[in-house]
């Protein structure tokens, strides 16, 4: 092979070996079906569930199943129906949504507060760490009497319950985004000349969103639990003291009406927190989103 030929292949392997090593974008036409197609299949999957699952229900109500005991799909919206005509469902909704909302909002925020704090000081949070663990570790319907005693069986002793049961969890979630945030990030940040401030605002605070998002979706559902837990001890208004009432008359129907309502209630915080978490990891890889 003459030195020229030599020349030319040895050119066009680096030439090759180069593009290779480069990423190549290729613009993708890409049809509603390729952008869309995942998630209507998905929503499409929950939509069949839900109708199967109701279409058994009703079937075998009455047949396989006690009426007293399971109800029905047709009676439980004729339920609900019934309730709105009479105001009684949006009435008691709006008071529940009150002490979830106002519980969840000072929970997760004196939760995610706290939590970013004390782990910043490593010391400190080795001390109070046990007493933490101890007072989370208390079931939270027990706190109910004591709080019952402290501020009556208004609207202030649910919220306090649901904010103190969103607190811990928001609280430890955070504490471990924090603790576990990567000290080369932050030796690094040091290293550049940052400043302290640097170090929280660039390298903890973002680091430790993950820990945070992911207390504030484990609270959600928690927030509706202790609000309804303080309905169900103490209370004439609300979703909780709809289930009371209903069970008490042994309205089967009434009981699951209200389940729906507190579902379907429970399904949209945890949306509205999906929307904040994809919005908080925009900055991660695909595969790193949760």
């Amino acid at each position: 092979m003459s030195t020229v030929e030599e020349s030319e292949t040895t050119n066009t392997t680096m030439s090759t070996e180069k593009n290779i090593g480069q990423s190549v974008t290729v613009p993708l036409n890409r049809s509603w079906w390729d952008k869309h197609g995942g998630a209507v299949i998905i929503w499409g999957g929950r939509l069949v569930f839900v109708v199967v699952l109701l279409v058994a229900w009703q079937l075998s109500a009455g047949r396989l199943f006690d009426v007293t005991f399971t109800s029905r799909p047709l009676d439980v919206v004729h339920r609900l129906a019934d309730w709105q005509r009479d105001g009684l469902l949006w009435s008691n909704t709006w008071v529940t949504l009150q002490e979830v909302m106002l519980g969840f909002a000072f929970g997760a925020g004196s939760g995610a507060l706290t939590g970013f704090v004390l782990a910043s000081l490593p010391t400190f949070y080795r001390v109070v760490d046990p007493f933490i663990v101890a007072l989370y570790s208390l079931p939270k319907v027990a706190l109910a009497p004591l709080f019952i005693v402290w501020f009556g069986i208004g609207l202030q002793m649910k919220v306090v319950l649901a904010a103190v049961t969103v607190f811990f969890l928001v609280f430890l979630n955070t504490a471990v985004g924090v603790r576990e945030v990567d000290r080369g990030l932050i030796d690094a940040v040091r290293l550049m000349g940052g400043r302290r401030r640097d170090v929280v605002w660039k390298v903890v605070l973002p680091a430790s969103m993950t820990g945070l998002l992911t207390g504030l979706k484990v609270a959600v559902p928690y927030s509706l639990i202790g609000a309804v837990i303080g309905e169900l001890v103490a209370s004439n208004r609300g979703l909780g003291y709809l289930i009371s009432d209903a069970a008490a008359n042994y309205d089967t129907a009434g009981v699951f009406a209200t389940l729906v309502v507190l579902g379907t209630i429970a399904t949209v915080l945890n949306l509205m927190v999906g929307v904040l978490d994809r919005r908080a990891n925009r900055w991660k890889p695909l595969e790193g989103r949760t």
